[in-house]
């Protein structure tokens, strides 16, 4: 398993900035909950997964298997 950066480097430039503004939560969300802190408890449980291969709610990260 290996966690990357989407290789889009203009939406990882665009989710950073957001993450700032929003003080580590996703920007993609529109509530702030410590759920939402990033890396979020979403794609936390995605990893646990041993089957899930994709990108976390806002693209910034992937999970490969």
């Amino acid at each position: 398993m290996k966690i990357r950066l989407n290789e889009d480097a203009e939406i990882v430039k665009v989710v950073k900035e957001g993450l700032r503004e929003r003080g580590g939560y996703c920007p993609c969300r529109r509530e702030i909950k410590e759920e939402y802190k990033c890396m979020c408890e979403e794609f936390k449980a995605q990893i646990a997964d041993p089957d899930y291969e994709g990108y976390c709610h806002c693209m910034l990260y992937y999970k490969e298997k």
